[in-house]
């Protein structure tokens, strides 16, 4: 079925879990149609002056598209900083050459489509902070703290001998 979002149906609406610095807009008139997704996730998102759209992050299992439908902003990528305008079509392949951030250095709104592949899961990386988030449950942990396979694992018998006392 096909679903027509019109223009005049627009609702940004702020992410209550950002932060100052942090505080894109997103229109929200895709969710209150119904529309959800499986593969090809979308959003329409407003990025007022002054503030970044996410932290500086790239994907492991996705694939990024933005297209600037209004407004200028500066984007950053490993290669350093472009801005980008009005009918730019950004795209961010999987890894860490796709590592991307945009911040609106203007006084205009920026706005533009987010269009991004899903196959039910992602790892998303943050160089910046060292963070690696895990998608869709949004788990947090440090890259830095990685740990061998078998670590934690040397006292098994006595685990399974405490299971076999309680049967």
């Amino acid at each position: 079925m096909a679903t027509i979002i019109r223009k005049e149906e627009r609702d940004y609406r702020p992410n209550p879990n950002k932060i100052d610095g942090f505080r894109i807009l997103t229109d929200i008139s895709r969710q209150e149609k119904g529309i959800d997704p499986r593969y090809l996730n979308f959003d329409l998102r407003q990025l007022n002056p002054g503030q970044y759209c996410a932290a500086y992050h790239f994907h492991r299992y996705a694939e990024e598209l933005f297209l600037i439908l209004s407004g200028s902003a500066t984007l950053r990528t490993p290669s350093g900083l472009d801005v980008v305008d009005e009918g730019d079509i950004l795209f961010f392949e999987a890894g860490e050459s796709g590592a991307h951030q945009l911040y609106n250095h203007t006084d205009a709104p920026c706005t533009y489509l987010d269009m991004r592949s899903y196959i039910g899961h992602d790892v998303c990386e943050y160089p910046d902070s060292d963070k690696i988030i895990l998608v869709p449950g949004g788990e947090t942990f440090r890259r830095s703290e990685q740990y061998p396979y078998f670590d934690g694992e040397t006292e098994v018998d006595e685990l399974w001998a405490d299971l076999r006392k309680d049967e």
